[in-house]
Parts: structure tokens; sequence; C-alpha cells
């Protein structure tokens, strides 16, 4: 009887009646759940966060790649709630788990997150519902962590309830690639799993990519940032191999990527910033390690982009020395805090790892960002301040760390005394300038 309840469900699924549950409404959790709103469900929004639950329930967005104006639409249609309520789990037939996966201070996996997420589906959970984790974890993590717990209730996966991961691939700020174009990973702890967790995603999804089990769909996850960071580790190596060789590092990565195979462009910078990039190779390196294996690679390259934000600030008292200048006391103004362009989120942000390098060393800080208005930097905290004549001429250095579009780049060479483009943000601008130094 449990197994024809699973097969209702994915008739409920395909007609658009189950009700969905979203466990943790961040950068992952909302634009999902608005997805499915706006694909026909009813979706019912979790979080610890009443902040969140009330800008969710009048309609406001605080996720950049979420309108608010699609979100009002789907609260005044009826179609999205939030509570802090998990009580509500009750109600729903599917639960989408996305929570953080942070790190702790000594780079371990920090799974307290799923795990209390889990407990409170666990102390709800019936039969016929479907679970999906897609938090970002280890391989393993789905069956290891999840099963124990939920099968605990005397409930057992693949017949009476369904458990599958499947990896978020969210690029925050990117217009071309949204929720719906790029293909969703899917895989299930048996294929009746699978194949519910496959239908439920392909209502909101283009293409969906099946694979043999959850440990593989988190492998794939970690393989794919994995493979950025290595590959940016390696841009970042080949950018301070320049700086010895008197060679401008920009130019060489253009040149070679001229290259029509064989080759894919990635670029240097002040470090590794966002949730994934910086993070996810460290969870598949633990896994790794208590299976008795070193991840020589993923050693290798965080070691180098994680050196990368003492590296700049060292380029800067250089440059400060250049002028007669302590970086004591130097007014340096920082141009851009969020980890990538145009858009404000800060998590893991390298910019926040330079300016605290650069406070304890006792510069006087500030900064602009026109997507954050202030900052916190260890003990201090910081207001962004507008890019005005008489801001960017006070500096004794400008240290470009994330290149927003909107800047007026010229402007700020014109004006300034010495700028440091971490980014290449200036590349557009015609002509040489000797008070640019570039990464």
């Amino acid at each position: 009887m449990s197994r024809e309840r699973l097969e209702e469900l994915g008739q409920k699924i395909d007609d658009r009646t189950a009700q969905i549950g979203v466990i943790g409404l961040g950068y992952v959790g909302l634009p999902l759940a608005v997805e499915f709103a706006k694909a026909g469900f009813h979706v019912i929004g979790f979080d610890i966060d009443a902040e969140k639950i009330e800008a969710i329930e009048a309609g406001r967005s605080y996720i950049g790649d979420v309108s608010s104006s699609d979100l009002l639409a789907m609260r005044e249609a009826g179609r999205i709630s939030a509570t802090t309520d998990f009580d509500a789990l009750h109600q729903v037939q599917v639960v989408n788990i996305c929570v953080p996966t942070p790190l702790t201070k000594t780079r371990d996996p920090d799974v307290s997150f799923m795990a209390r997420a889990v407990e409170q589906v666990r102390d709800r959970l019936h039969e016929g519902e479907l679970i999906v984790l897609g938090s970002t974890t280890y391989p393993g993590t789905t069956h290891d962590l999840f099963i124990p717990e939920l099968e605990g209730t005397g409930l057992r996966v693949g017949e009476d309830f369904a458990l599958a991961f499947a990896p978020e691939r969210i690029d925050p700020g990117n217009e071309k690639f949204v929720v719906r174009n790029v293909p969703k990973v899917v895989g299930g702890e048996t294929p009746l799993c699978t194949d519910l967790a496959g239908r439920l995603f392909a209502s909101i999804f283009d293409e969906i990519v099946p694979v043999s089990s959850t440990q593989s769909a988190e492998m794939v996850k970690l393989l794919e940032n994995t493979f950025r960071a290595i590959n940016i580790g390696l841009a970042n190596e080949v950018a301070l191999m320049c700086e010895r060789l008197g060679l401008d590092v920009w130019e060489v990565i253009e040149a070679a990527a001229t290259k029509p195979y064989g080759f894919m462009k990635f670029l240097p910078g002040p470090g590794l910033g966002g949730h994934c990039i910086p993070v996810d190779p460290s969870y598949l390196s633990w896994r790794m390690k208590s299976l008795n294996f070193s991840a020589r690679f993923i050693e290798l390259a965080t070691e180098i982009n994680s050196s990368m934000p003492e590296h700049v600030v060292d380029r800067v008292a250089d440059l400060l020395n250049g002028q007669r200048l302590a970086v004591n006391g130097a007014r340096v103004l920082i141009m851009g805090v969020a980890y990538k362009r145009d858009i404000g989120d800060m998590r893991e942000s390298p910019a926040l790892d330079v300016m605290s390098h650069l406070a304890e060393r006792g510069a006087e800080l500030s900064f602009h960002d026109p997507y954050v208005a202030e900052c916190e930097v260890g003990e201090h905290r910081f207001k962004g301040v507008d890019l005005t004549d008489e801001v960017i001429q006070e500096a004794d250095i400008i240290v470009i760390l994330t290149d927003h579009s909107e800047v007026d780049y010229a402007g700020l060479v014109a004006k300034g005394r010495c700028i440091f483009d971490t980014r290449n943000a200036t590349q557009r601008l015609e002509g040489h300038y000797a008070n640019v130094v570039k990464l």
C-alpha cells in the first residue's frame, strides 16, 4: 500500500496538485520556491529567519535573482506562503532542503543546518512523501545522514517515502543561465526515487540529467566547482609567475584563449568568493581524507587561492612604498566588496579578507560598491561612500577588487593617484596610464 502512495505522489506531481515545502529561503531556496509556484504548485517556504518570512508574506524579494513583482504575483495568487512553524510540513507531500553548508574554522564540513532540517522532516514524515536535498555536501551525506534519521520512524525509503539529491547550480546575477535552462542533475536512493524527483524538477527545468545514486549526484556538484577552483588556482599562480617575469598576465590569458580547442579561459583575481567555489572542494577533500586519500590538486589550489588576499595586500604595501607611504595611516579606497560583478552577494568575498589584512596593518579604509551599502570586517563596520571627486582624490591608493559594470573607471583613473586593478576592470580604457597597476 505504501508504494502505491508514492505512485499516487507521481500523479500529483504531474498534475501540479502536490504541495511543496522548501526549507531554507536564501539564494537557492527562494528562487526554487518561486519557480515551483509559477509552475502551478502551492508552495510553503520554511526558514528560522522571521525577517525573511515577513518579506515573503509582503511580496518583497531580498534576492537579486527573484523580482518582487514575481514574488508578489505568486503571493496574490495564493501559490506561495512562508512560515517559521515547521508543523506546516504536515501539509506538504514534497520537501526540498536548501539550507547552508558552510565550513568550520578548521575547514571541516558543518552539517548542523542539514541535521536540524532532517530532524524537522523526520518528526513530521508521512507515507507517500518525497524528500530532496539540494544543499551542496560531500558524497554519502544523503545516504548516511538522512536514511538513518528518516527510517528511524519505521518508514522505508523507496517503499514508504522517496529520497533524492538534486544539487543547485545557481549562478547569482547570471541573466543568460537562469533556473529553467540549466540542466538539473537528479540522483535518488532507488530508481523510483530518481523517477519522482525527475518528474518534480521537469516541471521547472528544461532538461533533467538522472544519475545512478545520491552519491553520484553529490559528486557531480563537487566536481563542477572543484574543476573551477583548481583552474582559478592555476590562473592565480600564472599571475604570480607573470609578475616575476615582468609580463602582463591578462594579455597572456586573452591570447591563449584565442585557441579554438583545448583551452578554457579562467581569470586570476584577489581570491575566491561565493558560497560554492571556495567551499565545495574542501568538502570533497575532507571526505577523501576519511578514506586515507590525499586530494593533492585540491589542497594546492586551496593554498594558492587562499594566499591571494595577502598577496594583494603585499602589493598594496609596495605601491604605497613607491609613494613613500606606509600602510599604517594610508587612505585606501576599496572598489567593490561583493564576490563577483554586478551583484551584492558578499559570501566568502576575498575583498573582506583584503580589508581585514589592511585594517590589521593600520590602513584607513573606505569602500564603494553600488550593490552593497555597508559591510562588516572583523570588529569594524564600514558604510559605503559615494564615488565623488573628493573621495577619489583623497585616496592614497584605490584597489579594485570587484569589477562592477556601472563604475566609471575612466573617471577613476583620470582622478585617482594610484590604482591597483586586481580584476582587469580598466582593460577597455584607451591608452596607457602610469597610475594604473594590474595584478
